[in-house]
């Protein structure tokens, strides 16, 4: 009866599926690359083969050659709202749902909508108009992948605050980088294409450094490059049977950084297209009454990042804490355990036990490959 019950899902999802409108997402390394420029030439093409497609939301930025692109293409028109005494404009959902185009051009993917909005995200939008069976064209720039937030910090040394879940990338039907390179993209900008004359010396100083063009530049073609690769293994039939890769994250409550090791499990498993796991082991020491109020809400915090980037969340009750990752392991079929460098409290956990060596024998016998994340 459960057997049936499964296929009966799996078809439920199929049909769920082919119901679901195309998703394309054009990705660039930062503003200005020409992703919005882009998305309008594909609907001014689009119309002439006689698509109905309309654009929902763009953000020209008022650049000229961009604002001039708009011209001749229906306009579906924005939601406003007074918020703090300004009237603000959103994406009017319930309207494209209204109008059904065939296809729809969205930009801004990461934006935060509007206090009082139905959606707290515009890529929660886009998901309900793709359910809908509209398709949808939409950008991203690389910094607001959630699973990247580290590294852009890294490269420029700001938090970037509006991010979207890795997931949304996996999704998409198609994924295209918009490419230039340093030295293009810095002429763009002095040329006076991507900001005011008063924010070009502060633009050329920060972001738009030439080390971190590149850098950027660097994640955002090994971005699309993943998406390719998964896309040719859920196309091309293997030529042999591989491994499916599964990858188990271990942190403790205690873990302010444990971000970093979801985070950069969550990019091995994107990578390897694979499923991946986040536990936790509460010991007896940790029990809930025993936990500071500030390591509870690190420890909630960093549970909810991992199930918003498409991990699935693993909390045990265990007095020891290498034995239970390496039962959780064997029992979930995990390939790779992933845990944080030794500064780490778990690390130092594990250490403390004297059966790390024992740890390491389990994960071997049974072909567990362990990864100790900086």
């Amino acid at each position: 009866m459960e057997e049936e019950n499964q296929q009966a899902a799996h078809f439920l999802d199929l049909i769920k599926k082919s119901r679901q409108g195309k998703f394309k997402v054009y990705i660039g390394m930062s503003a200005g690359v020409g992703k919005t420029y882009r998305m309008l030439q594909e609907a001014h093409m689009l119309l002439r083969n006689g698509i109905d497609v309309k654009i929902a939301y763009v953000e020209t930025h008022n650049r000229t050659e961009t604002q001039a692109l708009l011209a001749g293409l229906p306009i579906i028109q924005r939601r406003k709202l007074f918020y703090r005494g300004k009237e603000l404009e959103e994406l009017d959902v319930q309207g494209v749902l209204n109008l059904r185009p065939e296809v729809v051009i969205i930009d801004e993917l990461a934006h935060t909508n509007i206090e009082g909005s139905k959606n707290e995200k515009r890529w929660q939008d886009v998901l309900e108009i793709i359910e809908s069976g509209i398709n949808v064209i939409s950008a991203v720039n690389i910094q607001h992948i959630e699973s990247l937030n580290d590294d852009i910090r890294k490269i420029t040394g700001i938090e970037v605050k509006e991010r979207i879940p890795d997931k949304i990338i996996t999704l998409a039907d198609e994924v295209v980088n918009i490419d230039l390179t340093a030295d293009e993209l810095i002429d763009r900008l002095k040329e006076g294409k991507i900001y005011t004359a008063d924010k070009i010396e502060t633009a050329l100083q920060n972001f738009f450094r030439n080390d971190h063009i590149l850098q950027l530049r660097e994640l955002a073609l090994k971005e699309v490059a993943g998406h390719v690769e998964r896309k040719v293994d859920a196309v091309v039939p293997p030529l042999e049977a591989l491994r499916s890769e599964r990858f188990l994250a271990c942190i403790s409550s205690n873990e302010q950084k444990a971000k970093t090791v979801i985070r950069k499990t969550a990019r091995l498993a994107s990578y390897y297209n694979g499923q991946w796991y986040v536990l936790y082991v509460q010991t007896p020491k940790e029990a809930t009454v025993k936990i500071p109020l500030d390591k509870q809400r690190y420890l909630i915090n960093n549970l909810k990042l991992a199930t918003e980037l498409g991990g699935t969340v693993l909390q045990i009750q265990h007095k020891n804490v290498p034995l239970a990752i390496s039962e959780l392991a064997i029992k979930y079929k995990v390939t790779t355990v992933c845990i944080g460098k030794p500064r780490l409290n778990l690390f130092r956990i594990i250490l403390a036990t004297g059966i790390f060596n024992q740890l390491l024998r389990k994960l071997s016998d049974n072909d567990i490959d362990l990864i100790i994340l900086s």
